[in-house]
């Protein structure tokens, strides 16, 4: 057949039909459709936040794409539209401490790794709130697009928890160092539309164009290399992956803020709706602290015996 009729032949040829598989969890949807695999956290009751055993499914359906090569990319989102994530549910956080704190931090990481390390772009589409572990998890993503209802920042400050898995490392490199310390310190929040300005994110859309324009990226990355996307993901996360350490140390970090009293005032207070009570710890330090400064004065850092009285 002439070259010239070949190609038109192929124009012609029908494209094939669209497969859908699934797998079947508990808290979130898994869906593998037309070569574009759909990870959805779905808690929408209490807004998309997530607890150990949605990171466990989370990090199972992931990996389960390297089973299909003919998977171009992932899209991780929420149910409904009221948030993406609101970050961890305060129902599981309360309950660690630093004995447990690895069985948490280390399924944080480990779905941070898995996002990572998959040979495909993973897509974020953030729909309404997108805060603390959530944020962490929308960073975490190649690609973020998000409607103009999303709101997206970190929390930790304001509720005794510490965003050091993810956070701390990568919003300075995205937005810069002050706005990143002014995101964290001061629990700022980012509009979608502030977001984009920022560089917190790639597009905001309108609300009902969201899983459309997903789509469009989607189809995009369909029509790319698959050899060459994963080289170059690859490539992109060379230096970011020096950051492995630091996440290490982040985790150590957070692992002494779960169980503190702290950390149980912030969320105790988010769940009854009222102001945290953080003053208070601030002005038991200050009595600590003078404590030990009156006693250098009366030189109670001295054997008793040999104690000088003043």
């Amino acid at each position: 057949m002439p070259a010239k009729s070949s190609k038109a032949a192929a124009r012609a040829a029908p494209k094939p039909a669209a497969q859908s598989t699934t797998r079947n969890y508990r808290d979130i949807l898994y869906e593998v459709r037309d070569q574009v695999a759909w990870v959805t956290i779905n808690r929408p009751r209490v807004l998309n936040a997530f607890r150990e055993q949605t990171l466990d499914e989370m990090i199972d359906a992931l990996k389960s794409t390297r089973e299909d090569p003919s998977i171009a990319c992932a899209v991780v989102t929420g149910a409904g539209d009221t948030a993406f994530s609101a970050g961890g549910d305060f129902h599981a956080m309360k309950r660690l401490n630093f004995t447990n704190a690895t069985m948490w931090n280390d399924r944080m990481l480990g779905l941070a790794m898995t996002i990572r390390g998959l040979p495909v772009p993973v897509i974020a589409m953030v729909n309404g709130w997108c805060m603390g572990g959530g944020h962490e998890l929308a960073l975490w993503c190649d690609l973020v697009i998000a409607s103009e209802n999303a709101v997206l920042g970190q929390t930790g400050a304001r509720v005794g928890a510490c965003p050091t898995v993810g956070a701390t490392q990568y919003i300075p490199r995205l937005i810069g160092e002050r706005l990143a310390r002014e995101m964290i310190f001061c629990a700022r929040r980012f509009t979608a539309k502030e977001a984009v300005e920022v560089g917190l994110i790639n597009k905001c859309v309108p609300q009902k164009d969201l899983r459309k324009e997903t789509l469009k990226w989607c189809e995009t990355l369909k029509g790319h290399s698959a050899l060459t996307l994963r080289m170059t993901k690859k490539s992109l996360n060379f230096e970011s992956d020096n950051l492995y350490s630091s996440w290490q140390h982040g985790m150590e970090l957070l692992a002494h803020v779960w169980g503190s009293e702290e950390a149980k005032e912030g969320m105790n207070a988010f769940l009854a709706g009222r102001p945290p009570d953080f003053q208070r710890f601030r002005l038991r330090a200050k009595r600590e602290l003078d404590g030990y400064l009156r006693g250098l004065e009366k030189n109670l850092n001295e054997p008793p015996a040999v104690r000088k009285k003043v």
